[in-house]
């Protein structure tokens, strides 16, 4: 972080010191991001010691995923009308626990309902941090908050499969996978009372918004975000098409949602006029869009490159590292730049994407098989530093007019547009993929990129169109 950060910003009382607060936000993001990615290079091994089938072993990701995204706006609202504080101290809490139970999972079964409650640990604690930001930060320097934000969430993708690989290299297979849940323990223990002491306790003027935490909304909104997640979630271990019926209910529920929070008469669960400013309703459907994409890279890649090649999951951690900490370095530039050039970074950040990525198809044309872990570094590192100009700069964007007051609940939306647009994305990318398999791994690999490049594209040009409809007027979303 450069720069110097101004006493007081808006929304956030006098006396409370924001980088010591900030840093601790960061920390639970890294936390919560890390175990995203490090738990995949573990699943060999929970299969060994827990017995575990393909069924167990997907609701253990995808339980967590699921989870996790039901609970980011409801989580959100109750942050911004109560207290933040309390609600990322409790997600961090539920987050430990549910890590040390993960870890001493004797059945599959047990690891499976721990994992469910670490995604709701998340899904409580993340849309404080991007909330916390709103209130601490305002302008440039908000920017720079959101870009160590993505600098975090890049280092941890990069540092996931490489801890995870080592813990499980370490340990061996019976108690390597058990140390990946396990190594959470001391973050959230240290976290917990750090965050008592620097983080903004409520203001007394939220006490007004405590009439109604709207349940209707909370529940039409769940069930919508349920019937949508699920199908993608569990698409190769649901085999009935029966599956896909729950994406229509789900499109329903979320139609009474918006015409339940339309005529709700207290304040509603989403402030749905944010949709009405361009920077908002474009921004998130950037991100959801660029989410599809850029959350197939390291499924398609390390799937590649472990079951295709055979590479050690410690391996398979290390070569992406490249586009990982491209992301996370270019995050930070990103976080400075974006006050000047506003949307017009996420478009250059989209392109530098498309460009690597391209390359990288381009590399499995013309270099052998068993080197292109090596091959691919250089348009990977591209690919990564176009992303870190491309998540952070926009979630800055997005959030730049939102009122400090309804931080939490926006940036839940956003995220939750995300998880969403993670979820299809993975399907569509694994179908493309699989549906290859039978042709080669580097075909299967090659085609699977190709997906990514059109969600990527599809980002791209909403991007473009904004940029087009702001020609002549000024500066496009600048903070």
């Amino acid at each position: 972080m450069n720069g110097r950060f101004p006493a007081v910003a808006r929304g956030h009382r006098r006396g409370v010191r924001r980088l010591p607060a900030l840093g601790v936000c960061l920390t639970a993001a890294f936390m919560s991001g890390l175990d995203v990615s490090i738990v995949n290079v573990a699943l060999p091994s929970i299969e060994q010691s827990l017995h575990a089938g393909e069924d167990g072993l997907q609701w253990a990701l995808s339980g967590y995923a699921l989870t996790f995204g039901l609970l980011l706006v409801p989580s959100g609202r109750l942050g911004d009308a109560r207290s933040r504080r309390a609600m990322f101290m409790i997600g961090v809490a539920l987050f430990t626990l549910a890590s040390a139970a993960s870890g001493l999972a004797p059945t599959i079964h047990l690891l499976i309902a721990a994992r469910l409650v670490q995604g709701v640990g998340a899904g409580l604690l993340n849309p404080q941090v991007s909330g916390l930001i709103q209130q601490m930060f305002q302008g440039q320097e908000r920017g720079r908050a959101f870009g160590a934000f993505g600098a975090t969430m890049g280092v941890a993708t990069a540092a996931g499969p490489v801890i995870g690989g080592a813990l499980v290299t370490l340990f061996g297979a019976e108690y390597g996978w058990r140390w990946v849940f396990l190594v959470n323990l001391p973050i959230g223990v240290i976290l917990l009372p750090l965050a008592r002491k620097l983080l903004p306790a409520p203001d007394p003027a939220l006490r007004r918004r405590q009439e109604s935490m709207d349940p209707v909304g909370v529940l039409l909104l769940g069930l919508g975000v349920f019937g949508l997640l699920l199908p993608f979630i569990q698409q190769h271990q649901w085999d009935s098409q029966a599956k896909w019926l729950l994406v229509p209910a789900a499109l329903l529920m979320l139609t009474a949602f918006v015409t339940w929070e339309r005529h709700y008469g207290r304040e509603p669960l989403v402030q749905l006029d944010l949709f009405s400013r361009r920077s908002y309703s474009l921004g998130t459907a950037i991100g959801m869009l660029y989410f599809a994409g850029f959350t197939g890279i390291p499924f398609t890649y390390t799937l590649f490159l472990q079951s295709g090649l055979g590479y050690t999951p410690l391996e398979a951690g290390l070569a992406f590292t490249p586009f990982a900490l491209g992301s996370a370095l270019a995050a930070s530039a990103g976080g400075r730049l974006v006050a000047r050039a506003g949307r017009l970074l996420v478009a250059a950040g989209l392109a530098i994407v498309l460009a690597g990525l391209a390359a990288t198809i381009a590399v499995t044309f013309l270099a052998p098989a068993a080197g292109l872990g090596w091959y691919t570094a250089p348009t990977l590192l591209v690919a990564g530093l176009g992303s870190g100009l491309v998540i952070s700069p926009n979630q800055a964007i997005t959030l730049s007019e939102v009122p400090p007051e309804h931080g939490g609940s926006a940036a839940g939306v956003l995220q939750t547009g995300q998880r969403l647009g993670a979820a299809f994305g993975i399907a569509a990318t694994g179908s493309i993929f699989f549906g290859a398999v039978g042709e080669g791994w580097v075909p299967a690999f090659r085609n699977g990129l190709a997906m990514v490049l059109v969600f990527v594209a599809a980002a791209l040009a909403a991007a473009l169109h904004d940029l087009s409809r702001s020609r002549g007027k000024g500066p496009v979303h600048r903070l």
